[in-house]
């Protein structure tokens, strides 16, 4: 019997942990754990994963910044740099419990629309968390935009939605071939035309929506988002908090969700199901297999 195809969004703080020291060992050992549930996935389903990286561009941007010699290098470079890191890990990671399984990492770039309210008001988190004081000072210095992330503050940037995926091609002939695709990490390059040609644009753009992109022009069966959380709550964090276990976007609709963390997959999941998606899961990286299977997380479906 033919798998079925699903996207699996990968998040960025499931490979380095809100609190977590950014080393590379540690995210190593985040990224074995996220492999071995991404090989699980892998037995019964074709995988396009797609992985995050506000943590990890974030530390980059702020390692930037420490050599004065040189200008800091913008953020759609410093994307493409988080998708050659991550990439790398995964794909050796599920190299090594998929040796027989042929595995790509797609650098991709994914086209914007400059003139995206985004631009006007960013909420994408990036990098580490500080206290609110450290934040503020931080921000006059660097003239950075930071805003709450929970009981912290973190640096936030732009995120304009995808328009187009340049590498798409690509992309499904890998596919095609049975290979287990890594693409539009970090929800892809951000680039725009400018004269004719694709230029960079300094901004992040969230993987989530890239990986609804992706799996609607794929006609992917199912979309997957890994999270640090284990399901979609009404009243997240308050004694009355309460999970979601099958719910439909126009229940969906009924409430408003954080625009620097769950508002962004709640949105992404909906558009997928409006435009033809059958099963959208969130949930915590452990559960992978379940929640597609309706035992664990929360699944979106259409009315």
């Amino acid at each position: 019997m033919t798998k079925q195809t699903v996207v699996v969004a990968l998040g960025g703080n499931a490979l380095l942990r809100r609190g977590e020291p950014l080393e590379a060992d540690i995210q190593r050992q985040n990224i074995a754990t996220a492999a071995k549930a991404i090989a699980d996935i892998a037995t019964e389903y074709n995988v396009v994963l797609v992985h995050g990286n506000g943590p990890q561009v974030g530390l980059l941007a702020l390692q930037g910044l420490e050599y004065k010699q040189v200008n800091p290098y913008p953020l759609d470079v410093l994307g493409s740099e988080t998708q050659g890191m991550i990439g790398y890990m995964l794909m050796q990671e599920l190299k090594n419990l998929l040796p027989d399984q042929q595995i790509s990492c797609m650098l991709t770039q994914m086209s914007v629309d400059p003139n995206d309210p985004a631009f006007a008001n960013p909420t994408k988190p990036i990098g580490p968390v500080y206290d609110e004081a450290e934040a503020r000072t931080l921000a006059e210095k660097y003239h950075w935009t930071v805003k709450p992330d929970g009981p912290y503050f973190r640096r936030v940037v732009p995120s304009p939605l995808p328009t187009g995926i340049i590498e798409d091609e690509a992309i499904t002939a890998l596919i095609n071939q049975n290979h287990l695709v890594i693409c539009t990490g970090g929800g892809g390059i951000p680039v725009k035309a400018e004269n004719g040609k694709l230029v960079g644009v300094e901004a992040v753009i969230d993987k989530d929506m890239s990986a609804a992109f992706l799996a609607k022009q794929l006609g992917a069966d199912a979309l997957l988002i890994l999270t640090d959380a284990d399901a979609v709550y009404l009243d997240w964090g308050q004694p009355t908090q309460k999970a979601l276990r099958s719910t439909t976007p126009a229940e969906l609709a009924q409430y408003q969700f954080d625009a620097g963390s769950m508002g962004p997959k709640i949105e992404a999941s909906c558009e997928f199901i409006r435009q033809g998606g059958k099963l959208v899961g969130i949930g915590s990286l452990e559960d992978g297999l379940n929640i597609l299977k309706g035992e664990a997380g929360t699944n979106i479906i259409s009315e």
